[in-house]
């Protein structure tokens, strides 16, 4: 396994070169104990341009370089060239001149040197900081163009410091094809194969054109059939079966010049018949959606039709049998209109004033009975109304809770409180009946007698009462229609009772104020929740 910081592959590195150095005889240098090496550039030759003859020191090695520049140079243009002769990276190098460090941006004429005169110079290599800055460089994805690796050349052997220049235009993505990562440091392995170039099928390009290569190899084996044949040719002296014969004929040769003819008229052809699709396709779409749209158009033409066929019913409906009060303002609102347009006419008719008071003295009469059928139907209105609103709070109260399962699903249950909302009603609808012969009203009256016992009050007194009465003239024999006054009392009693939260608690929901008409404030001999055995 290999480790690999990043996960794109760094591309092979050119092999190093180092500068040649030329020893120079050690008379022409001061006394030490380090060895000196000079070295020598070509010189630069630029024309009417001031040089000198720069001799670069490298510390703490003692190698020389000498190079020709031009006295106008900054310290940037002079660490580029020594960078380029030396092949040292541009960012470990540091110039002093007397004990001073050369600015990059400062040209070499401010220092006091003259023309075509011997300098000497010192070359610190300062490697700790540049190696930092690759490092950094490195880290923040950004891939440098040179490097410096220390090569260990073994034990008591001082470290070699190698300038490696990458390429990075063959930087490619390195795929990930196994490996694991450190949860200490998170470096990534790779497998080896990742980091082992590939070895080619032929070494030699030209080979895979050749016959040999484009030429599959055969084997010619020889089997004996498990059953024999031969061929038998016709014969004077030899009768052969041909029934089973068949007579091959060779078709029409055709040319390259037909067949392509043939191509081109097939695809004009399939061209004409797809385009003949297409097209058809096409009308069709647009006849259905024609259709459809004409098809809209009469199903809106007759909602329309039947939406204002429905408010001319309703309009006449609420005329002939109002029920709101918005109703019977229509009615008010039309009468007024009438009797306004009727005096209006008679006041500009050519009567006499005799003729016209008649004639105004009707249209009272007519406005008079109108008022009063209006008046009429206002009170069947609020029987209706009150019947409803009676039968809609029964059937509120009767109404099952639903219960939410966690699985989606609902349920049903019945409560005491609905269940004896239930038994009321039932008796409540059995109190309003026309049609029940003597032993089935009198049967109704002992199960209302007895459900308001249950109670003691004002109201389950005189409910008793009123029942005890009604059973005794049906008795005695009388005409059912002479009691109607009494049942409505003792249903309006009833009603009363069934809408008290005292005796019905499930009511207490819907309607929380009670009839000022009997008083409730005493209290109840039997409580509701001992009768039901809670």
């Amino acid at each position: 396994m290999s480790a690999e910081e990043q996960k794109e592959e760094e591309p092979q590195p050119v092999a190093p070169q180092e500068p040649e150095l030329e020893p120079e005889p050690a008379a022409q240098e001061p006394e030490s104990s380090v060895p000196v090496v000079v070295a020598e550039a070509p010189p630069h030759e630029e024309e009417n341009v001031p040089t000198i003859r720069a001799t670069f020191t490298i510390k703490p090695e003692n190698f020389k370089h000498r190079v020709q520049i031009s006295i106008d140079s900054i310290g940037a243009e002079v660490k580029a060239l020594l960078s380029k002769d030396l092949r040292i990276s541009i960012g470990a190098i540091v110039v002093f001149y007397e004990g001073k460090i050369i600015p990059d941006d400062q040209p070499l004429s401010v220092l006091g040197l003259e023309a075509n005169s011997d300098v000497d110079f010192d070359l610190v290599l300062d490697y700790s900081s540049h190696i930092a800055k690759e490092k950094a460089a490195i880290v923040a994805g950004k891939l440098p163009e040179t490097i410096d690796v220390e090569v260990v050349q073994g034990p008591g052997k001082p470290i070699k410091l190698v300038h490696v220049h990458i390429d990075v235009s063959k930087r490619t993505k390195k795929a990930y094809i196994g490996g694991y990562r450190d949860k200490r440091d998170g470096l990534i392995y790779h497998h080896a194969s990742t980091n082992t170039e590939r070895s080619r099928r032929m070494d030699d390009p030209d080979k895979r054109l050749t016959r040999e290569t484009q030429t599959f190899i055969t084997s010619t084996h020889t089997v004996q059939s498990s059953r024999e044949a031969s061929t038998q040719m016709a014969r004077k002296d030899l009768l052969l079966d041909s029934k089973k014969d068949k007579v091959m004929v060779p078709g029409k040769y055709v040319t390259s010049d037909e067949f392509a003819k043939t191509v081109l008229e097939k695809t004009v052809m399939i061209q004409r018949n797809l385009r003949m699709y297409i097209a058809r396709k096409k009308v069709w779409e647009l006849r259905t959606k024609k259709e459809e749209h004409e098809k809209f158009i009469e199903e809106q033409r007759l909602l329309k039709i039947d939406k204002e066929e429905a408010d001319r019913r309703y309009n006449i409906e609420r005329r002939m049998r109002p029920k709101k009060k918005s109703d019977f303002n229509i009615l008010h609102e039309e009468l007024e209109t009438w009797n306004t347009q009727e005096t209006l006419k008679i006041k500009e008719s050519d009567l006499s004033p005799e003729e016209k008071q008649k004639a105004l003295q009707k249209l009272l009469f007519k406005e008079t009975k109108l008022l009063q059928t209006i008046d009429r139907l206002k009170v069947l209105a609020q029987k209706e109304n009150q019947e409803d609103n009676v039968n809609k709070m029964l059937s509120k109260m009767s109404k099952p809770k639903r219960w939410n399962l966690k699985d989606g699903h609902v349920i049903e249950v019945h409560t005491p409180y609905t269940t004896r909302a239930i038994e009321l009603q039932q008796l409540y609808f059995g109190l309003q009946v026309p049609i029940l012969t003597t032993e089935e009203r009198l049967d109704v009256l002992l199960h209302v007698k007895w459900t308001v016992k249950e109670f003691d009050c004002n109201l389950t007194r005189e409910i008793v009462d009123l029942i005890d009465r009604e059973a005794d003239l049906l008795s005695r024999g009388r005409n059912p229609k002479t009691l109607t006054g009494l049942r409505r009392r003792i249903s309006h009693l009833f009603i009363t009772f069934t809408e008290t939260p005292e005796f019905n608690p499930e009511v207490a929901k819907y309607q929380i104020n009670v009839d000022d008409a009997y008083d409730l404030k005493e209290s109840v001999s039997t409580n509701f929740d001992s009768v039901l055995n809670l």
